[in-house]
């Protein structure tokens, strides 16, 4: 039987606050993603990762993005790359932003990457090489574990939280879950975690979540969040669980707890109509459980 997460995670992750604590004690997180076509997808992660707690979020994206999620709110930093979509020209720009997170945040740093990004060769080669690259602590998402799939050990190293669906964890892995029960998928999610020496956090009606030693189980959520962003929400609420210190482990527990009792309390509001936003601003009230 599957050890299964609960609302006790949140007491782990929600600890009393110092009265002299100052901007980036609770982290600092770098998102970067974004294209052509996906702009809000780096947006989405940054505004759930506020709503969890985390200090600052900065958005690094391709020109068009950066310019369009920039508007979206007064809390974004977003940094404009270079062209309309991420290449091997802008690695040195994402090295160079990460290594100045960590001078001001120290630990206190993490990034997430993937949403939205694209998968074409340029694109996917950068992010290849920026993994390969980054020591950061880091949670890869969307189109980065296509990337990452090249080179799965290129992160071996790092503090990292790896966010794949049944599809991608295929792409991943080479390993197809889709209708397997669920402790066959913990099992073989188990054992790819130890194997890349990272947490993987699989996505689905239930989601599995392993270090490579432990597992552990999240029922909650909802048919609705199908709907598209969840997946970013869920990203940047990991990522800012990490950027506060969390260990990977700890901070998938608690991310996939989070984005899914906020899906829940915006499917009660909204059934069939809800969106990601609507689970953003629900995150709140998951807090104050």
């Amino acid at each position: 039987m599957l050890t299964k997460v609960n609302k006790e995670i949140l007491k782990r992750v929600y600890l009393p606050r110092p009265s002299d604590s100052h901007k980036y004690d609770f982290g600092l997180l770098l998102i970067i993603g974004g294209g052509e076509f996906y702009t809000g997808s780096p947006a989405l992660s940054a505004m759930a990762a506020f709503r969890a707690g985390v200090d600052m979020a900065q958005i690094l994206a391709p020109k068009r993005a950066a310019d369009i999620i920039a508007g979206f709110s007064p809390n974004f930093a977003a940094f404009p790359l270079r062209g309309d979509w991420l290449d091997k020209e802008d690695v040195g720009v994402l090295i160079s932003h990460a290594i100045s997170a960590k001078s001001v945040a120290g630990e206190k740093t993490a990034i997430v990457i993937g949403g939205g990004v694209g998968r074409s060769e340029e694109t996917q080669e950068a992010i290849g090489e920026f993994l390969e690259e980054t020591d950061s602590k880091i949670v890869v998402d969307a189109d980065a574990i296509y990337a990452l799939s090249k080179n799965p050990l290129s992160i071996k190293d790092n503090p990292a939280i790896i966010t794949p669906n049944a599809h991608e964890f295929f792409i991943l892995t080479g390993k197809k879950v889709v209708d397997l029960a669920i402790e066959e998928k913990a099992k073989i999610v188990q054992e790819e975690a130890e194997k890349i020496n990272s947490t993987i956090l699989l996505k689905g009606f239930v989601d599995i979540i392993s270090n490579g030693k432990e597992i552990i189980a999240d029922e909650t959520g909802t048919p609705f969040m199908t709907v598209g962003g969840t997946g970013d929400t869920l990203a940047g609420i990991c990522g800012a669980f990490l950027a506060m210190g969390f260990d990977p482990f700890l901070a998938a527990q608690a991310g996939s707890f989070v984005n899914g009792k906020a899906g829940e309390l915006a499917a009660k509001k909204f059934g069939a109509g809800m969106t990601a936003m609507d689970l953003i601003e629900e995150v709140v009230n998951v807090i104050k459980i």
